[in-house]
């Protein structure tokens, strides 16, 4: 049986169990200038020591005007390079596999930092107003492609063992992928291969400049339409060098999504069971969604329903979550708590750290 504390080699790296940290932004961590701050790298290694396998770190931006916010880390630059190192740094010392999420908003973008892009004119109204977006050109499309590739070299040098693009929740690489905003006739948009160009391509010319042992991973959407043409378009990623696909929701509903034979699999949880029996034996595949319980990850790893699992509330909760999973400690519980989201402009405090501070 294969259990939560197993190892399990995803690339050229073996992982020391199956409790991975998903990335989720610090938006009060960080100022204008996107570089890593103390807290952040204190935030990174204290869930290293507290046992993960591997660490995402968060969404981070390849180009300035593709933030969330202001207060939102980069990796655009040469100058952003050396807290990146602290991080990574500060994660190995704990045997923990460390890769970081490489993103743009596209369509989300705060309209005081950038344009608000994607690969077609969409009207949108979200918290920043109403807005029509901006369809990019092909060569557009393919300075940005650099600008994930440029992160992606930065990142490498930083000392990560990978990277991870974010091409899941409505961000500008899902928004390829998603006949919902993606109403191209060229070579990027209309079929899925076509869909699935835009990531795609940047894997292939990262896999070229990082060599053979960087590991290349997606956050994918698990349902753009339908199933059926996510896991196609996870297929493209994996020829052009994905190694690890770690699925997440998209810009559909999953109303469609038919219920996952066995109750006690949540329908986001359905998305990487899914993608985990149509890849097994070839690529990695990990799911999330709401595990906040040590049992219900015992649950999905014993039943060799996915291969890893990311968790984001329970880590943020308390950073030896992952050890509580694979040794059985003691653990301070997410009760979910207005102040434990990690959400856009909201300040972040842990419960364990609250109920340190009551002592």
């Amino acid at each position: 049986m294969i259990k939560a504390n197993s190892p399990i080699k995803i690339g050229s790296f073996t992982l020391k169990n199956r409790v991975t940290f998903a990335p989720t932004v610090k938006f009060d961590y960080t100022d204008d200038s996107g570089k890593v701050t103390e807290q952040l790298v204190t935030h990174y290694t204290e869930r290293a020591k507290g046992g993960c396998g591997l660490i995402c770190v968060e969404a981070t931006a390849v180009v300035p005007g593709g933030r969330f916010c202001r207060t939102h880390m980069g990796l655009w630059n040469d100058e952003q390079m050396e807290g990146h190192k602290a991080i990574t740094a500060g994660c190995h010392q704990y045997g923990c596999v460390v890769i970081i999420q490489l993103n743009h908003t596209g369509y989300g973008t705060n309209p005081d930092l950038g344009p608000a892009i994607g690969p077609s004119a969409v009207k949108r109204n979200s918290f920043h107003g109403e807005y029509t977006t901006v369809e990019m050109s092909v060569d557009e499309i393919h300075e940005m492609q650099q600008a994930f590739v440029d992160a992606a070299v930065r990142a490498k040098k930083a000392g990560y063992d990978g990277v991870q693009f974010h091409g899941c929740h409505g961000y500008l690489i899902n928004q390829f992928m998603s006949p919902t905003t993606n109403f191209r006739e060229d070579a990027y948009g209309g079929s899925t291969e076509n869909r699935a160009r835009f990531c795609s391509e940047m894997i292939s010319k990262v896999r070229e400049l990082c060599g053979p042992d960087f590991l290349i991973s997606v956050r994918t959407s698990g349902y753009e339409s339908n199933l059926e043409d996510a896991i196609a378009m996870a297929e493209e990623y994996v020829k052009a060098g994905c190694e690890y696909l770690q699925v997440s929701s998209g810009l559909t509903s999953l109303d469609g999504l038919k219920p996952f034979y066995d109750s006690r699999v949540t329908d986001i949880q359905s998305l990487g069971t899914y993608f985990h029996e149509h890849f097994k034996g070839r690529v990695p595949v990990s799911c999330v969604g709401g595990l906040l319980e040590p049992e219900q990850i015992h649950y999905l790893i014993e039943k060799e329903y996915v291969d890893t699992v990311d968790v984001a509330r329970a880590i943020l909760a308390d950073p030896v979550f992952a050890d509580a999973v694979t040794e059985g400690k003691s653990y301070t519980k997410c009760f979910s708590c207005p102040a434990c989201q990690y959400g856009p402009f909201t300040k972040h405090m842990c419960p364990a750290e609250i109920v340190r501070n009551k002592k």
